[in-house]
């Protein structure tokens, strides 16, 4: 079931996933025909303070005699991403199911499920229903089909985050000169400091003729401030760090929407008799500060929840008991265990010192590295301390390094 005109119609997404093994165990060679736009070698994190900004570059490089994913790009997969258009990649997605026999219906809005008995028996659709022995919702993040099953009560705002993003054209050779490519190369761009005081960051995400530029923003943090997130949208914009790179470029759409940003906290009850939930509704999307993932999750997801359903349809029990066999595989996943690794880097995220104050300290303290006046140069420790100083105490300092050191240090 899909609510849109045809899969992808009503996605929004930010524009890259990281690489994902899962669909290629359904459509053998999946990465060498999907329609993918860029494959992402080259991650640059940036950290934006009043007058200058500090970067860190990763590129990787192709090593290997295994044919690239793109022209020019790594022949490892497992460090590359790649950029979509959910229209056309859903799309051709949903086509590969259909092929092999699933029926597809769109522009069906899921009212609400069928429930008899204590089970699911199906879902409403516009006053009728359609039944089935099992239900994958997939309903994205407020997924109102598992909130009437029970399995969630809904999510805070200090849960979620809301995404953000305008889309620009530029020609292909453009974007290659500009971000330094070759081919079929991509390169992401994530922002620190560039939100003004709100939990949140900056993206910019190659596409073959567009760039994704845009924000995700902690919901309760946005709420605190009361800048509207569009007006946060057109300052980062015109910021001196993007704006060169969008020079000439034409705006062509903007799209937000809203995604679970709490780890684990927010995951619900995963199954139900006759229901398991999937992707977002299931709050399987996180972000280590480094990196945010989320489409990788829900494919996978996806596919455990295919499988447990395949179980059960052999056994012809979909009784709730049964069916968490789903959460007990994707405790042995990636998805949960990633979820887990990362809570603290989580929890960690909601200090609002780590999106005002250390965006300062850094552009500070590389000023002076950098700065060369005439008078005799200092050590870099003592730079460091004239930095932090009337920034933040050595207490708040100390306090944020171990607690830092527990969320992505051991």
């Amino acid at each position: 079931m899909e609510r849109g005109e045809y899969p992808g119609a009503k996605n929004m997404f930010g524009g890259m996933m990281a690489y994902c093994p899962a669909p290629e165990e359904l459509v053998p060679g999946f990465w060498d025909q999907a329609p993918w736009e860029r494959a992402v070698i080259k991650r640059v994190l940036s950290v934006a303070g009043e007058g200058s900004s500090t970067s860190l570059v990763f590129q990787a490089h192709s090593d290997s005699t295994l044919r690239p994913a793109g022209a020019g790009s790594t022949s490892d997969r497992t460090l590359t991403a790649f950029t979509l258009f959910r229209p056309f990649f859903d799309r051709w997605y949903a086509e590969q199911a259909v092929a092999r026999g699933v029926t597809l219906l769109t522009s069906c809005r899921a009212d609400g499920l069928v429930i008899r008995d204590g089970m699911v028996r199906g879902i409403r659709i516009s006053g009728d229903s359609v039944e089935a022995p099992l239900v994958i919702a997939c309903d994205g993040t407020l997924s109102f089909l598992a909130q009437e099953a029970g399995l969630h009560t809904g999510f805070r705002p200090d849960q979620v985050a809301l995404g953000v993003r305008a889309l620009y054209h530029l020609t292909e050779e453009e974007i290659n000169e500009r971000f330094g490519l070759l081919g079929r190369e991509g390169a992401t761009q994530e922002f620190l400091g560039c939100t003004e005081g709100i939990r949140g960051g900056g993206f910019i995400y190659t596409q073959t003729e567009t760039l994704s530029v845009g924000l995700v923003l902690h919901l309760d943090s946005i709420k605190s401030r009361s800048i509207p997130p569009y007006e946060l949208l057109e300052r980062f914009v015109a910021s001196s760090q993007v704006a060169s790179l969008l020079r000439g470029a034409r705006l062509m759409e903007y799209s937000a929407h809203l995604l679970p940003e709490a780890g684990m906290r927010v995951v619900p009850k995963l199954c139900a008799a006759g229901l398991l939930v999937a992707g977002d509704a299931a709050g399987f999307c996180y972000t280590n500060g480094l990196t945010q993932e989320g489409m990788n999750l829900a494919m996978t997801s996806g596919l455990i929840a295919a499988q447990a359903g395949a179980a059960a349809l052999a056994e012809g029990d979909f009784s709730a008991r049964k069916l968490a066999r789903y959460r007990e595989k994707l405790k042995k996943s990636f998805v949960l265990r990633d979820l887990a690794t990362f809570s603290r880097a989580i929890d960690f995220l909601h200090h609002d010192r780590l999106f005002a104050v250390y965006p300062r300290v850094v552009s500070a303290l590389m000023e002076d590295l950098y700065r060369s006046d005439g008078t005799p140069k200092e050590k870099i420790g003592k730079l460091g301390r004239r930095a932090i100083k009337d920034e933040v105490t050595m207490r708040q300092l100390l306090a944020d390094l171990f607690q830092g050191g527990r969320a992505f240090l051991w």
